[in-house]
């Protein structure tokens, strides 16, 4: 197959996956491989009676993540901290206090940034249980710091620190709060200044907090869960922060993982730290790796061969930022819906990245 192709086939299997599924509202996909002079960026569906355009901007839930861990190398390049830092040595004493109990020990003091980032701090989720009271309480409201006093009150850790991987946003709050305290302002103004300026990232803002540079004209697409926009719930973003919170269009996404990728951010060597130091993300997603924030897709004889490795970062509403070295592809969408939590990275693997392989 030629490249022109392997794009309309992309394209033409995208369209068919949302025509076909009727929990799609909308979905939005674009693949950029220069070395394959593959080019798409395209849209299906409708944001109420618009039609969906690929100008408009996501929020591809912690897909965000990545700008977080992202700001932490940033950081650690600069000499503001170190990824084996205490993360008492940046943070109030009053949050830290008993922050992690474990079987009647503290281990606190112990948790590092290194393990916030591989979500191996051993401390719990707090982001669904607080999501299930929002929306139960409509005048419930809670800051990103009361949401970790809440975790630290109502739940129990998982395990000691640095003994197993455990996804939660309660540790990107705790890096946005790192973040916060070495800077000296809000996290929402450091994407800004470190991320969205420099890379004229125009349209890009953080939810709840800022204001894209630019405006689109269009509706943001939406983002769905049970029925409902999750941005629609009142105060949502308080518990969105530093593990979410970043909307923006698709290009304006590639735009940051070019630059990531090729070391405009952060040097190569730091990079490579954030995808090599990793940790077996173990069940269920068995078939992944996780880094600072960076997913690999594992090496599985027959499953997964070597050929489709790729890493970036995935989000719960069937959102994916990937490259993908082989074939030199930017892998960037979003299904927009909770429905796909578990078959985005399915999608992408079989329906983008083996058609891609084919060119090689």
């Amino acid at each position: 197959m030629n490249s022109q192709t392997v794009q309309a086939s992309i394209e033409s299997t995208f369209r068919e996956q949302v025509q076909k599924d009727k929990r799609i509202r909308n979905a939005y996909l674009l693949v950029s491989s220069e070395k394959h002079q593959i080019h798409l960026n395209i849209a299906a569906g409708s944001t109420g009676k618009i039609p969906a355009s690929p100008l408009q901007c996501h929020h591809m839930a912690s897909v965000g993540k990545l700008f977080t861990a992202t700001l932490i190398g940033i950081l650690f390049e600069q000499g503001k901290l170190d990824f084996y830092d205490s993360i008492a040595r940046y943070l109030d004493p009053g949050l830290m206090n008993k922050l992690h109990v474990y079987k009647g020990q503290d281990y606190s003091s112990e948790i590092t940034i290194r393990q916030l980032l591989m979500q191996t701090s051993g401390l719990n989720d707090v982001f669904y249980h607080l999501w299930k009271k929002l929306l139960r309480e409509p005048r419930f409201q809670i800051s990103t710091e009361e949401a970790v006093i809440w975790g630290k009150t109502h739940l129990k850790p998982v395990a000691k620190p640095g003994r197993r991987h455990f996804y939660t946003d309660t540790n990107y709050y705790l890096l946005g709060m790192i973040i916060q305290s070495i800077c000296g302002k809000p996290f929402y103004e450091v994407m800004h200044d470190y991320i969205f300026e420099p890379l004229n990232m125009d349209h890009a803002y953080m939810h709840g907090f800022t204001k894209p540079k630019l405006e689109t004209g269009l509706p943001d697409s939406g983002i769905f869960a049970m029925g409902r926009d999750f941005r629609s719930i009142p105060g949502i973003h308080h518990i969105d922060h530093a593990g979410g919170s970043v909307i923006a269009p698709l290009a304006e996404y590639l735009i940051f993982m070019k630059a990531l990728n090729e070391g405009q951010i952060v040097r190569k060597e730091t990079l490579n730290r954030m995808i090599d130091d990793h940790v077996s993300m173990g069940f269920p997603i068995l078939g992944f790796n996780y880094g600072y924030s960076i997913w690999q897709i594992k090496q599985i004889p027959l499953l997964a061969p070597k050929a489709y490795f790729s890493w970036g970062c995935v989000g719960v509403t069937g959102a994916f930022m990937f490259y993908h070295p082989r074939t030199q592809s930017y892998i960037i969408g979003t299904f927009n819906d909770y429905a796909y939590r578990g078959k985005a990275l399915e999608y992408m693997a079989r329906k983008v990245i083996r058609k891609l392989l084919t060119l090689e």
